[in-house]
């Protein structure tokens, strides 16, 4: 069977409308090679173990299981991140948490200290690490196998030396304060998530917001004013419907703060910025 063939064979067999992309993207893996060599050797061959690869993958792939999991890696913000069942899979979206966060430390150069709840692959906290070389980072999950994950991540980029890992609820113990605070915590309403096709298939615990979507958001925020320098920043990504849900939670907690929703690509509200304001109280 060769390259052409194999391709075909994948999309009649892959799920969803991105086939095309997927099985290309799969074939990269089995071979070895960047996705424009297989585009470019259409007539090459597979060996029989390159061609019983595929078909372990394919297979799985049928069953519901996410390509990024079948795979063992996925890109975030031009990283190669390993992804395990064990942790979310990194999504486009939250490149928008990044590039603001950078934005605000570039400008910032004396705010050195983040936090990054919810780590999950540790993707943010390293990405963040990865462009500012003398940042210094918490990374926290409820997970230890998460943690896991993240702290391979981190040695794989050389940060585990500026990015401190925790297994807790939330933050630390220890009432630290930070300069800037990140988050990507789970944000689907329970109903909701069960109708969705991630259901079952990332963690649960990640993903399930409560009632409302906002329950482990609102535990944050509630943290958050004892938790932030003054002058500080908390960039909470969301779900597109709590724009205004969120920012009343905001306004509720923070006594003197600029609040601020950011929108994603599609227009949807997609991140909550609490600003805090130097030199004033941090608790209302």
């Amino acid at each position: 069977m060769n390259i052409a063939d194999a391709l075909q064979k994948s999309m009649d067999r892959i799920p969803g409308e991105g086939a095309a992309l997927d099985a290309h993207v799969l074939m990269g893996h089995v071979l070895g090679q960047p996705r424009s060599w297989v585009l470019a050797h259409p007539e090459v061959d597979l060996s029989p173990a390159q061609q019983s690869d595929l078909e372990a993958s394919l297979t799985r792939l049928a069953l519901g299981e996410p390509l990024p999991y079948v795979l063992g890696h996925w890109e975030f913000y031009g990283l190669d991140f390993e992804v395990t069942p064990d942790v979310l899979i990194p999504r486009p979206e939250t490149e928008l948490l990044v590039d603001i966060a950078l934005a605000w430390l570039g400008r910032r150069p004396d705010s050195r200290s983040a936090v990054d709840v919810g780590t999950g692959s540790g993707c943010i906290a390293i990405s963040l690490a990865a462009k500012i070389q003398n940042l210094r980072l918490v990374a926290t999950d409820l997970s230890s196998e998460a943690l896991e994950v993240a702290c391979r991540n981190a040695q794989k980029y050389s940060v585990l030396d500026r990015v401190e890992f925790c297994c807790c609820d939330l933050l630390p113990p220890e009432g630290r304060v930070y300069d800037l605070i990140v988050a990507n915590l789970p944000y689907i309403p329970t109903e909701a998530m069960r109708a969705l096709p991630v259901y079952g298939r990332e963690p649960t615990l990640a993903l399930d917001g409560g009632q409302d979507g906002l329950e482990v958001v609102r535990r944050l925020i509630a943290l958050a004013p004892e938790c932030l320098s003054p002058g500080g920043m908390a960039l909470l990504e969301i779900e597109s419907g709590q724009g205004m849900a969120a920012l009343s939670l905001a306004y509720d907690t923070f006594s003197h703060a600029s609040l601020h929703l950011h929108r994603d690509l599609s227009g949807r509200d997609r991140l909550l910025e609490i600003q805090t304001h130097a030199g004033k109280d941090r608790l209302s």
